[in-house]
């Protein structure tokens, strides 16, 4: 089935000459075909009259698709006992439930998903028949900045609201051994070092993530071995061991990947007796960190990634957090799993990998 109206300008006017009529005809057609916004024609049945190309681009269906089919084709299951209902009452009453000049709603695409739009409505009369046009757009990269400028926002009341609270335990404590610090006292001296270095790590993560809202800056292609490796060495593992089944490449900033290895590799030897053996391996789209430790139970996996979690007195709950937001901030999946031995395995997948060819 083909359109079977073009696009109608409004009726001419008695003195209007016809030949200048088609012309406009002409053009007001020529502005739809082209336009980059979708435009539905539909009768006061809410039949689809007219479809313009772009709406194939937008919700996937061809013009000749939706030509002849209820609006409700292109209309989410949930909206569409309240389309049908609206509609009609508009006809009996002409009373209005929505602002037509504006709306936000999810159209159905052809492949079966839905599609954020920013909706208008009209209508018109034409050898008395009465039609609606509806014009439409994918705000599709609207939403989804709008949902990272939400998350941003979340994480950023987060950490600020616990920033002041856990920088001043680790402070508390170099001022502790500093009233007793004598001359040569190197054990008080290292305990205030490592108080000082924690502070340090802390600031880190928090810059890390507080900057993560306008994307993670640029990638490079960094050696995922090479980096646990480097991430281990400059992380307190006593007796732990490390094994590394991966040889993969991935796209990331260097940085951020190396402090993710050290959180997670932190987190399985402080959770641990201490000879725990961590692996670092390759998944189907990521990889995953293992531990052969005691393990985090199923019912708290949605939990520990949360701000101030930790079952350690001494801990500051920051850790995990940082490594699920910073997997958030990458768009990676990031799940919290069981490894074979019980332990915690932490999986990343949806990650940019680099290939060969």
């Amino acid at each position: 089935m083909t359109n079977e109206l073009s696009m109608e300008t409004p009726p001419s006017t008695p003195t209007e000459d016809p030949d200048d009529a088609g012309e406009r005809r002409k053009a007001f057609d020529a502005l739809a075909e082209a336009s980059a916004d979708g435009i539905v024609m539909l009768d006061d049945d809410s039949v689809v009259r007219y479809a313009n190309p772009a709406v194939e681009r937008i919700l996937g269906y061809a013009p000749d698709q939706l030509v002849g089919e209820p609006l409700l084709t292109i209309i989410p299951d949930r909206f569409k006992e309240a389309h049908t209902s609206a509609f009609q009452q508009y006809l009996d009453t002409g009373e209005r439930q929505l602002d037509w000049t504006y709306i936000e709603l999810p159209g159905y695409h052809e492949e079966g998903h839905e599609v954020p739009l920013a909706i208008s409505f009209n209508e018109f009369e034409h050898d008395d028949d009465h039609y609606f046009v509806g014009t439409f757009r994918d705000i599709s990269k609207r939403k989804e900045a709008e949902r990272r400028l939400e998350r941003q926002n979340e994480r950023l009341d987060q950490f600020a609201s616990m920033l002041a609270h856990e920088l001043r335990n680790p402070l508390e404590i170099a001022q502790i051994y500093l009233d007793f610090l004598d001359d040569g006292d190197e054990a008080t001296i290292a305990e205030i070092a490592t108080a000082l270095d924690r502070i340090d790590e802390i600031i880190e993560m928090l810059l890390v993530l507080a900057r993560s809202h306008g994307g993670v800056g640029d990638r490079e292609s960094v050696d995922l071995a090479t980096a646990a490796t480097e991430a281990w060495e400059d992380t307190a593992t006593g007796d732990a061991d490390i094994e590394l089944t991966t040889s993969l490449t991935i796209r990331a900033n260097s940085t951020h990947l190396q402090s993710l290895f050290e959180n997670l590799f932190r987190n399985s030897v402080e959770h641990s007796d201490g000879t725990v053996t961590v692996r670092v391996g390759t998944i189907e789209g990521g990889f995953y960190v293992e531990d052969t430790g005691p393990g985090i139970p199923e019912d708290k996996r949605e939990t520990v990634t949360e701000a101030g979690y930790t079952t350690d007195e001494d801990g500051i709950g920051l850790g995990l957090t940082f490594v699920a937001q910073l997997a958030d901030a990458y768009e990676w999946e990031f799940v919290v799993a069981e490894s074979q031995e019980g332990g915690a395995r932490f999986e990343f997948t949806d990650v940019e990998i680099v290939t060969d060819d």
